[in-house]
């Protein structure tokens, strides 16, 4: 048989003709980097079960932010953790916040020139039982009310946006919480604020090291009655389209790696700029293989980042945002 006068390997020849015909590139301006921020000075608590990745008082954290400015990287997501908590989660719409007092700082530096400062939003970091908004009880049994709780992520949003937050990006997954954070940012004279929504965040088992870092795991009970059911592609298809029609400016899918298709349908399906969140478990995971010499550090690293960008993400949050740039 004539062999074929097609042959692929000719674009594979040298590193440069690979560079040249890649289709997918990795950008630190596309990486975002989360940050822990907790009341104190000079605090700098490693977190156990993600290893590079600390709780953070604010002095420490401009250190970082300073750090991911000078590295190129896009932005940095900024997470409370408040000395005392309540019922109401009052300390993610108080004016002294943590958070609100972090994105001061941070806009104060002329390192926030390069960087987008974002402001997650929602109440079960400040809040006594750890879900994501207000708890009525009865008994034993208990539900987390949806609009009661709306009423004060809207307030919260409201709040970062006036501290100074470039985006705020609610991550409840409240019903109709789109349209009221629009509505409280267009009160509060924040117009301009775009609102990045988790717009699809399932009930997943990767976030327990999250739930460490930020110590917002639930008292009691689970959030499978508003995180979204892993077994659902079209539902989270629904949740996107309610977001973008409340006026959702920007995507966040979450997790990455198990829902790769899911980001991929929305990317197909949606036009908005959309990004993937590859959470604590997706990074813890790939450390303890590090650790244990069984994958090779930044090669994997950089492919995990790759795969989620080929599956359709414009930007990544990842713990990886420092080390992946450094190497970028």
């Amino acid at each position: 048989m004539e062999f074929p006068a097609t042959r692929l390997r000719r674009l594979r020849s040298t590193p440069a003709m690979r560079s040249l015909v890649r289709e997918t590139h990795l950008q630190p301006g596309a990486l975002i980097y989360p940050l822990f921020i907790c009341e104190g000075e000079g605090v700098r608590r490693p977190i156990s079960s993600m290893p590079g990745v600390f709780n953070l008082s604010i002095d420490e954290a401009l250190k970082e932010v300073e750090e991911c400015a000078s590295l190129g990287v896009g932005g940095v997501l900024l997470f409370g953790i408040p000395d005392s908590k309540d019922e109401l989660g009052t300390g993610a719409y108080a004016t002294d916040g943590i958070v609100q007092r972090a994105i001061k700082a941070i806009k104060a530096t002329k390192a926030a020139q390069s960087l987008v400062t974002i402001a997650d939003v929602c109440l079960c970091e400040y809040t006594s039982h750890g879900h994501c908004g207000v708890v009525a009880r009865d008994g034993e049994h208990y539900s987390v009310e949806n609009d009661s709780s709306v009423a004060l992520i809207a307030k919260a949003a409201a709040s970062l946006a006036v501290a100074g937050a470039d985006i705020v990006a609610p991550s409840d997954m409240m019903d109709g919480r789109i349209a009221a954070i629009r509505l409280a940012l267009d009160d509060a004279g924040k117009q301009n604020t775009p609102i990045m929504s988790y717009a699809s965040k399932f009930a997943s088992a990767f976030y327990g090291p999250f739930r460490e870092a930020a110590g917002s795991t639930p008292q009691f009970g689970d959030r499978r009655t508003y995180q979204m059911d892993g077994a659902n592609l079209r539902e989270a298809m629904r949740e996107i389209e309610q977001d973008v029609a409340e006026g959702a400016d920007m995507l966040l899918m979450k997790p990455a790696m198990p829902y790769l298709d899911v980001v991929r349908e929305a990317r197909n399906r949606f036009d908005l700029p959309m990004g993937a969140y590859q959470v604590s478990g997706e990074y813890s995971m790939l450390h303890a293989a590090f650790e244990r010499g069984w994958l090779e550090p930044e090669r994997a690293m950089l492919e995990s980042l790759l795969g989620i960008r080929r599956a359709g993400a414009d930007f990544i949050v990842t713990y990886f945002a420092k080390d992946a740039a450094k190497l970028l």
